[in-house]
């Protein structure tokens, strides 16, 4: 089967946000008052968790205490709407080769989703920042991390991907950035490319079909003659 369809992941693939991130956690502990603060040490072993409150609660429980769960959720909805004012100031750029690929693959007449443990509003955010449209105007599918329970490395949120673009395995391909992404789209049957990014370049990609610095360096028409 022709490929028909690409999926991408967002954070650290679509663009290099976790720094955007990492400022908008900050921001919120300083101003909720709790005495945390991630560096970019912290931040690169907590990425190995996937999820914004999932890392909270991996953070208290290395530090044995901190917000319960209840205050923690209320932090994420805050931290959320500082990564969007982050991320609407334009100073991220799309990585290399992005928007080409998906104008490339539009034209093409392939589906083009998204497969996210971040929240859908992140996602929407970062559209309207890159694109200056709304993120379902770029994407056919978008599978975003409020929507399923297990978060990568299960292949939960690339099996809702596929299931809505109505399209097997096989005939699409995954573009990754982490270790933790590559397990997800491997074990939802999908062939994956990774382009490493700023926080993930000592990740095992050694189960990747291609690993390359970033997208400029995939053409689509080796994507539109791909076989199975």
């Amino acid at each position: 089967m022709r490929l028909k369809a690409l999926i991408f992941d967002v954070d650290g693939t679509l663009m290099e946000t976790e720094e955007a991130h990492r400022r908008a956690f900050n921001d919120t502990f300083r101003e909720a008052g709790i005495d945390w603060h991630w560096t970019r040490d912290d931040y690169a072993w907590l990425l190995k968790t996937t999820g914004g409150k999932e890392r909270m609660k991996t953070y208290r429980a290395h530090k044995r205490s901190g917000p319960t769960d209840a205050r923690i959720a209320i932090l994420h909805r805050t931290k959320t709407e500082k990564y969007g004012e982050i991320i609407a100031s334009g100073l991220f750029p799309l990585r290399p080769g992005v928007a080409d690929l998906i104008d490339r693959a539009r034209a093409a007449g392939l589906k083009v989703a998204v497969a996210t443990t971040t929240n859908r509003p992140n996602v929407d955010v970062l559209a309207r920042a890159a694109w200056g449209c709304p993120a379902e105007d770029i994407f056919d599918v978008i599978a975003a991390g409020d929507e399923y329970a297990m978060k990568k490395p299960a292949p939960d949120v690339f099996k809702l991907a596929l299931d809505r673009l109505d399209l097997p395995a096989h005939a699409c391909v995954a573009f990754e950035d982490s270790e933790n992404g590559l397990r997800s789209a491997r074990a939802a049957g999908l062939r994956t490319i990774v382009t490493p990014s700023a926080y993930t370049a000592a990740d095992d990609f050694s189960d990747a079909d291609d690993v390359l610095p970033d997208l400029t360096y995939w053409t689509l028409p080796t994507l539109t003659s791909a076989e199975t």
